[in-house]
C-alpha cells in the first residue's frame, strides 16, 4: 500500500460545495497558465512589464518576425493579459494590469530562490 494514499475510500463529511463552485474559475486559470507555458509569450510579458512597446520593437528585441510577435500578442490579448492603444498608425502594447506584473515577479522570485 502506498503511504501517500488513503487506506480506504472514506470521504470526510466536510461540505466542499464552495470549492466545487470555484472549479470553473480554476479551469479558466489553467488556460492562462497554458498560454504562459510558451517561452516567447513569457518573454513578451516580461518586456512589456518594463516598457510599453509596438510590435516592431518587440520583434527587434526578440529577433523574431513581426507576424510571429503579432500572433503571440493576439493570444495574450484574448486572455486579457495585454492591451493596446493606437497612436496614429502605430499600435502600442502594454500589460493589462499590475496582476500580470505581480505574477511575473512572483515566478521570477521563486526561480531565483531555487537557484540560491
Amino acid at each position: 500500500m502506498r503511504e501517500d494514499c488513503c487506506d480506504s475510500f472514506d470521504p470526510s463529511d466536510d461540505n466542499f460545495e464552495e470549492i466545487k463552485k470555484e472549479l470553473p474559475i480554476i479551469e479558466s486559470l489553467a488556460e492562462v497558465f497554458k498560454v504562459l507555458g510558451d517561452e516567447t509569450r513569457v518573454k513578451i510579458l516580461y518586456i512589456l512589464s518594463q516598457h510599453e512597446l509596438c510590435v516592431c520593437d518587440i520583434a527587434n528585441i526578440l529577433d523574431m518576425s513581426m507576424p510571429a510577435i503579432s500572433n503571440h500578442l493576439r493570444i495574450l490579448r484574448a486572455l486579457r493579459l495585454v492591451n493596446y492603444r493606437k497612436e496614429g498608425r502605430s499600435v502600442y502594447y502594454s500589460l493589462d494590469d499590475d496582476h500580470i506584473v505581480d505574477l511575473i515577479n512572483i515566478a521570477r522570485e521563486h526561480f531565483l530562490e531555487e537557484e540560491a
